[in-house]
């Protein structure tokens, strides 16, 4: 299913007018991940869900309560089709949804660009811890290792919550997030010590040599790290239970008239896998 939220609306919704907003937004915003942290992976069908956004590292993160300003789209897809995410502005949790009927709920957020200014030694570390060594030796290549970098930011955010017991045929499944993690298998039928598969795509093809982590709750500093294959496949024997999150990061030149020189995307896919099945 395509989605509004495509690349191509992305950048029509105006660079610069974010840039505008955000050049003065707390650092905290950037340089961490983001991910949304439901307050439950199980809900009872029939309950309402509460849908918080984190942003932090390890998984130890700090709210980001609901502003429009920043919302490109916030919806879920269960059975009967797509359906905006509720809340009030300024709230933590962010978001609301009902899990109206068993199955599987695929939430999805995607923000608006941000901007944000970076000292070339902050700018040069980042790109080394999330693995974008293209956009180091490119920028290696123009000598521009020692410039200030600016740079414009967006969040693409997913997670898989199961209302009900996991049946055949629920899955997850491609929301048209710019940058977006797809688990090609029900985490929710996956034992502990099975490999998951996942695929990255950017503007909806397949993005490969991209740095995937996969982080749990439980022991965050016991990352697994892989690179997608030429399909934007990667695949994690998760080996405990719990909530996890799979995030990368993608960076492009950023648009014209954006002033800014880079352009960014965070994905993150959170879920909860059980001890037993």
């Amino acid at each position: 299913m395509s989605c509004s939220c495509s690349a191509s609306k992305f950048r029509r919704l105006g660079w610069l007018a974010a840039a505008v907003v955000v050049l003065s937004m707390a650092p905290p915003l950037f340089a961490h991940d983001m991910w949304i942290d439901p307050t439950t992976f199980f809900p009872e069908p029939g309950t309402i869900v509460g849908l918080r956004l984190r942003v932090g590292e390890n998984l130890l993160g700090d709210p980001l309560p609901r502003d429009p300003s920043l919302i490109n789209q916030f919806v879920f897809e269960d059975e009967s089709g797509r359906k905006p995410v509720v809340g009030r502005d300024g709230a933590d949790p962010a978001g609301l949804l009902r899990a109206a009927t068993p199955g599987m709920l695929v939430v999805g957020y995607h923000s608006n660009p941000s901007a944000i200014e970076q000292t070339p030694e902050k700018f040069n570390q980042y790109l080394k811890e999330e693995g974008l060594d293209a956009v180091a030796a490119l920028r290696a290549r123009r000598k521009e290792t020692g410039v200030k970098v600016r740079e414009m930011f967006s969040r693409c955010a997913k997670s898989l919550v199961l209302a009900g017991p996991a049946a055949a045929g629920q899955g997850d499944r491609r929301l048209g997030l710019p940058l977006e993690i797809v688990a090609e298998r029900n985490p929710y039928m996956t034992a502990i010590g099975q490999e998951l598969p996942f695929r990255l795509t950017y503007e909806n093809r397949p993005l490969s040599g991209a740095l995937v982590v996969a982080i749990n709750r439980l022991n965050p500093a016991e990352k697994l790290k892989a690179r997608t294959d030429n399909d934007g496949r990667v695949r994690f024997t998760l080996t405990r239970g719990g909530m996890w999150l799979v995030k990368v990061v993608h960076m492009v030149p950023a648009p014209a008239g954006s002033n800014a020189e880079w352009a960014s995307y965070w994905a993150s896919l959170t879920f909860g896998l059980k001890d037993t099945l």
